[in-house]
């Protein structure tokens, strides 16, 4: 295991009585990526405040390779919020050369280019740019001042199935360049594809932590079968239970070839049978018992 660039060391954050963390505790290994995922109200958002230098905790430390972070530690980060604001009427490649200057440490302006895919539309407004251009060039200024960590928080809420994942490729291509990353998603296919590991808090604590095939391989041993919704009356008649999803009917089991015969003799057609495995989803709404949103 690589060291840890990055670590939360019991950390609280309290507004008043409420406490939003509650000793939260982890690490970020170098080269790595990171999923935080949580629920509304799960204190994932401020957790990431305290990390990125925005909000001060309570109580506990965050440690930036192996020491507690200094006055240079924002020098050595990228923040790729959700939305940031971005001046009207000022091409990409002024946006670029702005944020840039702030640092003292630059990225090679040509590489950047190219890393992030921004040279068909350089000399473009960025008020004028599509939702997938437009994250892209916020990728870039996050990587504007070659940071060791680079948090990217909902990099591709709004985009459609297309551009996130060429977005997804953008990233892969940064961690392969020996990147740290720190994510927060609301997509969960996407924590899949990008993750080392995952985090997923609740109540202001991380109530399981590990890699996706870890985490997901420890708490299912089961097959989901989906169908049709108008099957189940043949699931009544085969006295088997499946929750209602935006996908159809899931039935999770152990024994799949006893199920299937069961579902025929009821007289079920399988024409619209699929059999998947385990999602993070899954194990999200196990834990939570809630979908995960922004």
């Amino acid at each position: 295991m690589p060291p840890a660039l990055l670590e939360a060391c019991k950390l609280f954050k309290d507004y008043g009585s409420q406490r939003a963390v509650d000793g939260v505790s982890f690490a970020v290994a170098e080269g790595r990526c990171f999923g935080l995922l949580g629920p509304n109200g799960a204190g994932k958002t401020t957790t990431v405040e305290m990390l990125e230098g925005i909000t001060p905790p309570s109580a506990g430390q965050i440690r930036f390779r192996g020491a507690p972070v200094s006055r240079d530690y924002p020098q050595e980060i990228g923040l790729m919020f959700q939305s940031t604001a971005l001046q009207d009427f000022m091409t990409v490649r002024e946006a670029l050369h702005t944020f840039g200057h702030l640092y003292r440490r630059h990225a090679d302006f040509d590489e950047l280019v190219r890393r992030c895919a921004l040279t068909d539309f350089l000399n473009q407004y960025v008020n004028t740019l599509s939702g997938g251009q437009r994250q892209r060039v916020l990728l870039a200024i996050a990587l504007a001042n070659r940071p060791a960590l680079l948090f990217l928080d909902e990099p591709t809420t709004g985009l459609d199935p297309q551009a996130r994942r060429r977005f997804w490729e953008l990233v892969r291509e940064i961690k392969a360049g020996g990147s740290t990353i720190l994510l927060t998603t609301h997509y969960l296919e996407e924590a899949h594809a990008l993750c080392d590991e995952v985090a997923i808090m609740d109540h202001g604590r991380i109530i399981a932590q590990g890699s996706p095939a870890a985490l997901l391989a420890a708490h299912f041993d089961e097959s989901i079968l989906v169908l049709p919704p108008d099957q189940a009356p043949a699931l009544a008649r085969a006295e088997l239970a499946a929750q209602e999803t935006l996908h159809g009917l899931e039935l999770a089991t152990r024994a799949v070839n006893e199920t299937l015969r069961r579902l025929l003799d009821a007289g079920a057609d399988l024409s619209g049978l699929r059999i998947r495995t385990a999602t993070l989803e899954d194990l999200f709404l196990e834990l939570t018992g809630q979908e995960l949103r922004a």
